[in-house]
């Protein structure tokens, strides 16, 4: 059994909700200029299936800019240091972070709004081939200079997750081939920002093939730990106090080289590598648990739900395998324990359900109205404080995505359909619920403040 601080268990009355709500958006809310077109739109949550359908992408609707004005070259690989020994993290009360696109868009709204909910972090991807042009030696970083600069200017944490190698270091776009370059990159990084950037989760999702070049094979799995190696050896050589996280796999029950490998045996051939000897690299495990059209509080195959309606059948629609429920984050944490990794704490970097979108693949979302979004997601904030005090941070999926397919003429993306803002950057159900569960939450934890 886990210790729990008494600073996650103590709840106080519920009445202190009602002093907390009317103003809290408004000043976010209101009209702006008309933003920049979206590009290089991340990838979604993907709630990968165990069937042989592939997952869907999003497509960028606006080719990438390229980089802006030069900046230093490419550093050589620095003489590496012995890596420091991750210190175990035991949260004594959890945080909350969102999920969103600051590039190109009406970036201060986004963040005020974020800062209204009551949002401690903030997920920014950033696209590695976006900014380094390895060929010419130069660097684009102006937007992202913009971007950190924000972030910190309303005090806000954040997590950058980097992904998509240039080409010169993987011809397909997926991890490099040499793990050296991310470091390099990462470097860069932190000499330019650095406490500006708090903690860095190296890839996204690397189980699937989409995420590492086409193909994910078991072997595969050893080089991205070589990859985590050499990331968390560079940035903690220069910034010790920045957080370090392993990437989340999707939560997949697939193991097909053109589409995924599943997260249990991503998870079990990370953990063994070299006799375990990834446990000195990061610091925390992200992890991704997939919902579906399930509550948070049901899993299979004890307690599943079942979705009326549904076909084939209500017990074999998203909810006939363990990936499909937010409560999977059990199954990583008793792998984790079972390899010897009991004693790193888990951020979830992204959750969130799906509401009725035009998006093959996320059909699971027409079977969950924007008030059971709105219930599922105050459910899992409360289930993760009450019960897995090895969870110190959770990241709702996502904040503006609605904004932005609006804008590009596809308002029921089913990146859209996660969103906690309308497509007018009005508040949803969800936000509203969030909004409401975080501050109570923190109400508990003695650390409410009123926007």
């Amino acid at each position: 059994m886990y210790r729990i601080s008494i600073k996650r268990i103590r709840r106080w009355p519920a009445l202190v909700l009602g002093l907390m709500i009317v103003a809290a958006f408004l000043a976010a809310c209101g009209g702006g200029a008309a933003n920049p077109p979206v590009s290089n739109v991340p990838t979604a949550a993907i709630v990968a299936t165990p069937d042989t359908s592939t997952p869907p992408t999003a497509v960028p609707t606006v080719a990438p800019t390229a980089p802006t004005a030069p900046t230093a070259a490419p550093v050589e690989p620095t003489a590496t240091p012995v890596a420091p020994t991750p210190v175990p993290i035991n949260p004594d009360y959890l945080e909350f972070g969102i999920v969103g696109h600051l590039y190109y868009t009406d970036r201060d709204r986004v963040l005020q709004l974020t800062k209204n909910a009551g949002f401690d972090w903030f997920r920014q991807q950033v696209v590695w081939m976006d900014i380094e042009d390895p060929v010419k030696g130069i660097y684009g970083w102006d937007e992202l200079d913009r971007i950190v600069e924000a972030v910190d200017r309303f005090g806000i944490k954040l997590l950058v997750n980097v992904v998509r190698s240039p080409t010169a270091y993987n011809a397909t776009n997926g991890l490099p081939d040499d793990p050296e370059t991310l470091a390099n990159f990462l470097e860069q990084m932190v000499r330019r920002y650095g406490n500006k950037i708090h903690a860095y989760e190296i890839w996204n999702e690397p189980n699937l093939a989409v995420e590492n070049g086409g193909e994910i094979v078991p072997e595969d799995v050893g080089h991205y730990v070589e990859i985590l190696k050499a990331a968390y050896t560079r940035i903690k050589s220069l910034n010790p106090d920045a957080l370090v996280l392993a990437a989340a796999s999707s939560s997949s029950g697939v193991t097909n080289p053109s589409i995924a490998l599943s997260d249990q045996e991503f998870y079990r051939l990370m953990y063994t590598y070299n006799n375990g000897e990834v446990r000195n690299y990061f610091d925390i495990q992200a992890v991704h648990p997939g919902g579906a059209a399930n509550p948070p509080d049901t899993l299979w195959p004890d307690n599943p739900s079942y979705i009326p309606g549904c076909k084939p059948a209500p017990d074999r629609c998203w909810n006939d395998h363990e990936t499909h429920y937010f409560r999977h984050v059990e199954n990583v944490r008793k792998w984790m324990e079972q390899y010897g990794m009991g004693d790193k704490e888990i951020w979830i970097t992204e959750y969130g359900w799906a509401t009725p979108n035009n998006t093959p693949g996320y059909e699971f979302g027409n079977y969950v109205t924007p008030e059971q979004q709105a219930e599922y997601i105050r459910s899992a904030m409360l289930r993760v404080y009450d019960n897995y005090p090895f969870v110190g941070n959770m990241f709702l999926w996502n904040i503006n995505f609605a904004v932005l397919w609006g804008e590009q003429g596809n308002p029921n993306h089913e990146q859209a359909s996660f969103a906690i803002l309308n497509p007018d950057w009005s508040p949803r159900l969800s936000y509203l619920r969030a909004q409401d569960t975080i501050a109570l939450i923190k109400t508990w934890q003695g650390r409410f403040v009123a926007p």
